[in-house]
């Protein structure tokens, strides 16, 4: 790893380095949050001033185990353009997915797909996510993208962007959650909370026993309060302490 990371780090910017680093706190922070799945799903974060370029996970390890050197560099219309692994490539799946988001949105910097049991549990309700606490508030308005089977079809991309629209909160109908966000702390801030929504959803679904619906106004005004224009764009202060979580568990993640 020592000898990977050395590497990695001489052969690229110091914007894609420290890019690498956000994108490997994710896949961390996911792991630890209990938001992975085996060696399955992405997180991509694109390199900042350096044309369509994006990273993205070797497709083989967990998510625990991704380093910022691990990371796969990309560009948007597949090729690879830096790989330090010999024996692994990337989930294509993935590429479809964050392709279609990075390419449509050039307002977005990050994109994270997941496969959680709450979240594929509201993602299969024909309901969707309801505004039944304030975390799923937050998480208004919400996309929608119908099932298509596994996304390896270039062709769908066109229709998960324009159900995607302008939203960076997204449920991909029975198949899992997408977030999207103008930096990696937002994008996993913005995963965070819909992965609470869609867990408070499910128990209080189960519990049997009648809900509370807040009524449209006021959903709309907590929806209109946590705007990131409104107040502050939530993630960016927590992301330091996300940071300093995963120094004091392994630091490896750094290299």
């Amino acid at each position: 790893m020592p000898d990977m990371a050395q590497s990695v780090r001489a052969s690229v910017s110091e914007a894609e380095w420290q890019a690498r680093l956000d994108c490997a706190a994710i896949y961390r922070l996911l792991a630890h949050f209990g938001m992975s799945d085996l060696v399955y799903n992405h997180a991509t974060v694109a390199v900042p001033g350096e044309g369509e370029r994006i990273l993205i996970n070797p497709f083989g390890w967990m998510y625990e185990e991704i380093t910022a050197s691990s990371l796969i560099t990309i560009d948007l219309a597949g090729n690879t353009l830096l790989n330090p692994h010999a024996d692994l490539g990337i989930n294509y799946a993935g590429y479809v997915i964050h392709s279609a988001v990075h390419a449509a949105r050039p307002d977005i910097a990050c994109v994270i797909h997941t496969h959680t049991r709450a979240g594929m549990a509201v993602s299969a309700m024909k309901c969707g996510l309801l505004p039944l606490t304030q975390t799923a508030m937050r998480c208004m308005p919400i996309a929608t993208h119908d099932y298509e089977g596994p996304a390896v079809d270039l062709d769908e991309r066109a229709r998960l962007v324009a159900d995607l629209g302008d939203a960076r909160f997204m449920v991909l109908r029975n198949h899992g959650l997408l977030t999207a966000g103008p930096t990696a702390a937002e994008a996993f801030n913005a995963m965070y909370w819909l992965e609470m929504a869609c867990k408070a959803q499910v128990d209080a679904m189960a519990a049997n026993t009648e809900l509370t619906m807040p009524d449209a106004a006021t959903v709309a005004h907590a929806t209109h309060l946590y705007d990131p224009r409104t107040r502050r764009p939530f993630g960016l202060l927590e992301w330091p302490a996300m940071l300093r979580l995963l120094d004091r568990r392994d630091p490896s993640w750094r290299s």
